[in-house]
C-alpha cells in the first residue's frame, strides 16, 4: 500500500489501473479526474486523406476498442475517494448513460459538464454536425470541496480550443490529449492546494501537469509504456519549471 503522506509532488505508476488502484489507501484521494476510453473506435470510418491539406485523424487508438464498463470502477472509486472528494470523468454520448446508471444512486449528486471545443476538426463532407463537444460526468457527496467563484464562471459549460501548439506532444502523439485550460478549470473548482489528484488513465500526464501548476499533488497510472515514458519526462520538466 502506498504511503500517500510521502508524496510531496507526484507519483507515477506503470501498469493496469485496476491492479494499481488496489495500492492506494482508503479515503486518500481528493479528486479523481480522468479521461478513460470512450469506445468510439468501433464507429470510426478511418482517417480521411486529401491532396490539398493534411490528413484528418478520424481513428482512435487501438486501446479504445476494449469495452469500458463504468461499473468496474464503482467500488474502487468509492473506496479511495476522501469524504470531501469529487469525481470528474470525461466521456461521450454513448457512455454517459452507463456512468449515470452506475453512479447516480451511489452519490448525493450526479451532474455533467460540457466542454465545447472552439476549434473542432472540420466536417469536410458537410453531412452532419461538427463534433465540437465532449461530456464530463461529475459526482460528489454532501460536504464535498467546492470553490464556487462567480455565477457566470460556474456554468456546466466550458469553452476552450483543443490541445494545440507547443502544449501538444508530437512524439508520442496522443489522439485525445486534453488541454491544460480545461483541466485547470476543474481542478481549481473541485480541489484545494496540496490536495491529492488521481488520474488512472494518465495518457501523457496532462492532468498531472495541471495539478502541479496549481500546487496539487498527483498520482498517475498509465498502462502504455510509451505514454508512461512521455509522462515521466513531462512531469520532470514541469517540476523543473516550477523551481525557476
Amino acid at each position: 500500500m502506498i504511503d500517500v503522506n510521502t508524496i510531496d509532488n507526484y507519483l507515477l505508476m506503470n501498469g493496469d489501473c485496476m491492479e494499481k488502484l488496489k495500492e492506494i489507501p482508503d479515503g486518500s484521494i481528493d479528486l479523481i479526474l480522468c479521461d478513460p476510453p470512450y469506445n468510439l473506435a468501433k464507429y470510426s470510418t478511418g482517417n480521411m486523406k486529401f491532396d490539398w491539406r493534411s490528413e484528418i485523424n478520424n481513428d482512435v487508438a487501438k486501446w479504445d476498442l476494449k469495452e469500458l464498463a463504468p461499473s468496474d470502477f464503482l467500488d474502487e472509486f468509492k473506496r479511495v475517494l476522501s469524504p470531501t472528494g469529487n469525481i470528474f470523468i470525461f466521456t461521450s454520448y454513448n457512455l454517459i448513460g452507463k456512468w449515470h446508471e452506475t453512479f447516480d444512486s451511489e452519490f448525493d449528486t450526479f451532474q455533467f459538464m460540457v466542454w465545447h471545443k472552439t476549434n473542432p476538426i472540420p466536417n469536410i463532407r458537410k453531412s452532419s454536425f461538427l463534433n465540437s463537444c465532449e461530456l464530463i460526468v461529475c459526482m460528489w457527496n454532501k460536504g464535498h470541496t467546492w470553490n464556487f467563484t462567480k455565477q457566470n464562471e460556474m456554468h456546466n459549460f466550458f469553452e476552450s480550443p483543443i490541445c494545440m501548439g507547443n502544449e501538444r506532444l508530437k512524439s508520442p502523439k496522443h489522439p485525445t490529449q486534453k488541454p491544460l485550460k480545461v483541466l485547470e478549470h476543474i481542478i481549481n473548482i473541485a480541489s484545494n492546494e496540496n490536495d491529492l489528484v488521481l488520474d488512472m488513465f494518465m495518457g501523457v500526464a496532462s492532468t498531472g501537469v495541471a495539478a502541479r501548476l496549481l500546487n496539487r499533488r498527483f498520482i498517475g497510472i498509465e498502462i502504455d509504456d510509451e505514454y508512461y515514458a512521455a509522462s515521466e519526462k513531462r512531469m520532470r520538466e514541469t517540476e523543473e519549471s516550477l523551481k525557476k
